[in-house]
């Protein structure tokens, strides 16, 4: 039973707002992606009516307009409808609408301001899902006329055939086999659902951020204070910390979460690409530029930039990046035309750079430019109490990933899991949980990697310490040599580690590790 790409793209789409500006882009993002059958309407009363004569794989319905609402429009759509599955994805710019849309009987939203990658997979997501359901409903009807079929026949020639008997046999084993597969497809449905809503309960700090520690809520606070303003904001700490989820948090509690946020990590882009990528080229600026390219500060105009990894950027490049924050301009490459930005800076970084500036690898008038509104990000080993929260939460997102049903955690386990370390912080901790919920057999969480490195909380710190620093640095050499020095790729040592390619970099230089 596959739904394939082609299938998802001719799927019929009605979109239903007030606001003509939001049917446009919402329009212009389908069509681009490759949808072929996109309708449109901005008076909600039609949409009982076109939809009893189009039958829509998908509305996507916005829930606040004048005169008739999108509950209203959802009441009536249900009052009609000849099954109970409404292919309704909602609009909302109201956190408290979304929970209520889906006890309403939409099954998924969309937040405005548009994250449109967010939408695209959305609506990719519920058409895929909405597809299955269909065919589901087609093989049950086909289903239900093969057995009243076989079964009259084995009737009238079930005394003169007994062969027929082996053969119904068969068919009655198939027909189960199949009825099976329809009733995990539809169990795992309901899951999803019941996942979603649970998501849209689940109130924690700036949403993304999951955790009650105290180190942490000084973040909320700093984040809280500084969101509403334009300043620069420096996200400092160890690799896997969260300065991500942080900055989308200010981004999206800030004046400008309706423009969009547009991410630059510093370390992986080639460093003959950085100066392109960030301010954009016109035709023919370089070899092999044969089209005119938007640099990132282009696309972030009126919104914010995230420059991950700051510490990584090229130290020609950081003279151009500190005119952008002074004068908030800037010419694309091979284009003496100058181009004014209004852009929010959010840079992060795992080095010291007070210590990069005393070695001259990055610019004092920068790091002031950039050090405006520091935010420390505390290591996880520092709020450990926020484990039990984070370990539950990824069981649950791995659970809906992979199609486990594991529903506890012991305490033995979460013992020896705020006992460790952690020197990859929480994208460490996602890792082991993931691993472990691949192996989990059972309805309780299994975790049996690497409780030989855990270190309790109580034993002091010194020779065992080092044994594991050094076993780490051992190992990050071996592999790097068994691929060539190949970090990245599908062959390349961050894969073979388990390790993002700049955490094994960030690991390489605390370490020493370097090519010889």
């Amino acid at each position: 039973m596959i739904i394939t790409p082609s299938d998802i793209l001719n799927a019929s789409i009605l979109i239903v707002d007030d606001q003509e500006s939001n049917i446009t882009l919402l329009e212009q993002l389908l069509r681009e992606a490759g949808y072929t059958s996109v309708a449109a309407t901005m008076d909600p009363h039609e949409v009982g009516s076109r939809h009893s004569e189009h039958n829509y794989d998908l509305i996507l319905l916005d829930l606040q307009m004048p005169d008739m609402d999108g509950f209203q429009v959802m009441e009536e759509l249900k009052a009609g409808a000849a099954d109970s599955y409404l292919p309704i994805l909602v609009i909302t710019a109201q956190p408290g609408h979304k929970l209520r849309a889906l006890q309403a009987g939409a099954k998924d939203f969309i937040s405005k301001p548009f994250d449109l990658l967010e939408v695209k997979t959305r609506i990719h997501n519920m058409l895929e899902v909405r597809l299955l359901y269909k065919k589901l409903e087609q093989y049950n009807k086909l289903l239900e006329r093969t057995v009243q079929e076989r079964t009259g026949d084995l009737l009238k020639t079930n005394v003169l055939l007994t062969g027929e008997i082996e053969e119904r046999k068969k068919a009655e084993g198939s027909l189960q086999g199949t009825y099976a597969e329809i009733k995990i497809l539809k169990d795992r449905l309901q899951e999803e659902n019941i996942y979603l809503q649970q998501e849209v309960a689940r109130e924690y700090n700036f949403g993304e951020i999951i955790g009650q520690s105290s180190v942490l809520s000084r973040v909320f606070l700093q984040v809280e204070q500084v969101a509403p303003m334009n300043a620069t904001v420096l996200l400092l700490g160890e690799t896997g910390t969260g300065k991500g989820v942080v900055a989308r948090a200010i981004h999206s509690s800030s004046a400008r979460k309706g423009r969009p946020l547009i991410t630059v990590n510093c370390t992986t882009l080639p460093s003959t690409l950085v100066e392109s990528e960030l301010f954009g080229r016109e035709r023919g600026a370089f070899t092999g530029s044969d089209a005119r390219q938007i640099g990132r500060f282009e696309l972030a105009d009126g919104g914010t930039i995230f420059l991950d990894e700051i510490g990584d950027m090229p130290l020609e490049l950081q003279c151009k990046l500190l005119r952008v924050i002074q004068d908030g301009e800037f010419e694309r490459l091979g284009s003496p035309r100058t181009i004014k930005t209004d852009v929010r800076i959010i840079a992060a970084t795992n080095r010291n750079l007070a210590e990069e500036v005393k070695n001259g690898t990055f610019r004092e008038d920068l790091f002031y430019r950039l050090n405006v509104f520091p935010i420390m990000m505390p290591p996880l080993r520092q709020r450990a109490d926020d484990i039990p929260l984070l370990v539950n939460h990824f069981v649950a997102k791995f659970n809906k990933k992979i199609g486990k049903k594991i529903e506890t955690v012991t305490k033995d386990t979460l013992n020896s899991l705020q006992g460790y370390g952690w020197p990859g912080n929480v994208r460490e901790l996602e890792s082991v949980i993931e691993r472990a919920v691949i192996i989990t057999q059972g309805t309780s969480l299994q975790v049996l990697d690497r409780f030989e490195t855990f270190r309790k909380a109580a034993e002091p710190e010194g020779t065992d310490i080092k044994a594991l620093v050094e076993l780490e640095h051992d190992h990050i050499l071996q592999v790097l040599k068994k691929t060539g020095w190949r970090i990245e790729g599908k062959n390349g040592a961050a894969v073979i580690l388990g390790l993002n390619a700049s955490t094994l970099r960030a690991r390489m230089r605390k370490y020493g590790i370097v090519r010889v």
